[in-house]
């Protein structure tokens, strides 16, 4: 594609993003009537088929980025996904429910403060694997990878722990936050589907060709993106970093917004948290695909939007422990700070950019 005019690389991204949009919600929409019919819920096979489903344009961008050799742009879409993922409770936080309390104050919950330091744990090994040489590889395998996948599945053991019990008073339930139990949202959409006549198979169907519209929508979004970057004198690791990102965060704009107005907000914090704990899992495969370690690879930029992640992560921890009542401009305090923050952080995104890091 990067013979393409500039005009059309661009059409065919935003063509690729409306895609990515329309089969994120479908996809989600089945993973809920799938999970509730095969009686996975809320436990581990739910969680993960929830977080494949919701990612799919970061694997198909990570697997294409990984299959051409450009790992670079796999790592700046991974870790700049956090970043952007994060910043998306924003505005599930302004548009999901005008008026009353602020999100966090409504969701709080011991458990999502467990699966807010997955998060943290997990960019932490990051940060630490980004540091090895590149020469540490062994069976296609990079150390930093294989204990992201582990530090996953172990922290998926300990959520899954905490939902059945903690404890703690009312098992870590915050008092005066949501009333139904977290995921209530997923049977009202299984219930749905049961009134329209919606068989499992046809759930299962309209999920495969979902999956694999998003599939080709994401290598499309990373081909496309590519010629864009360079038309326009733009790194390609920031671009993936930043707009690419963006692009593929689009699925979980819709289906937070649809939670959050269902009033389960625990299931709207909580699948953005699951889904930036699993998104550096994906150096695994890019590894493995690539023969080389990806980690190692990362450029400044992609540790300082790491960071960025990390300390937007941090705030909405606080928020939920806190619990501030007040909304400033239609958002809790917290997420106030979480947009300053990042609008802050972008400048400086610029600065290393230009300096060539």
């Amino acid at each position: 594609m990067q013979s393409l005019p500039l005009w059309a690389a661009a059409l065919l991204f935003a063509g690729a993003a409306a895609a990515v949009w329309v089969a994120g919600i479908s996809l989600s929409n089945q993973t809920d009537v799938l999970s509730t019919r095969l009686g996975l819920g809320s436990a581990l096979g739910g969680v993960v088929l929830l977080a494949i489903a919701t990612n799919l344009p970061e694997i198909a961008i990570t697997v294409s980025a990984a299959l051409s050799g450009d790992v670079g742009v796999a790592v700046g879409n991974i870790l700049g996904g956090i970043a952007i993922q994060t910043v998306v409770l924003v505005v599930l936080d302004a548009f999901g429910r005008r008026g009353g309390r602020p999100l966090t104050y409504r969701a709080a919950s011991l458990v999502l403060v467990v699966e807010g330091l997955l998060v943290i744990a997990v960019l932490v090994v990051v940060v630490a694997g980004a540091q090895l040489p590149d020469t540490l590889v062994a069976f296609r395998l990079e150390p930093a990878a294989v204990l992201i996948a582990v530090l996953w599945v172990v922290g998926l053991l300990l959520v899954n722990r905490a939902h059945s019990a903690l404890p703690w008073h009312e098992s870590g339930e915050a008092p005066d936050n949501q009333v139904p139990p977290r995921g209530h949202s997923r049977r009202q959409t299984e219930q749905q589907a049961t009134r329209k006549g919606t068989s499992t198979a046809r759930s299962a169907t309209i999920f495969a060709v979902a999956a694999l519209v998003t599939l080709v929508g994401g290598v499309v979004l990373e081909r496309s993106g590519d010629a864009i970057a360079g038309g326009v004198g733009l790194s390609g690791v920031l671009f993936g970093a930043t707009v690419l990102a963006a692009a593929t965060s689009l699925p979980e704009i819709s289906t937070g917004l649809q939670s959050v107005r269902q009033g389960d907000d625990q299931l709207a914090i909580g699948d953005i948290f699951g889904g930036n704990a699993f998104l550096p899992v994906l150096f695994l495969p890019a590894t493995l695909i690539s023969g080389r370690a990806v980690l190692p690879q990362a450029q400044a930029t992609d540790l300082y939007l790491t960071a960025v992640g990390l300390l937007l992560t941090t705030v909405y921890l606080a928020g939920l422990l806190f619990r501030p009542a007040r909304r400033i401009a239609g958002m809790g305090v917290d997420s106030l700070v979480v947009l300053v923050l990042y609008a802050l952080s972008l400048p400086g995104l610029f600065a290393i950019a230009a300096t060539g890091g």
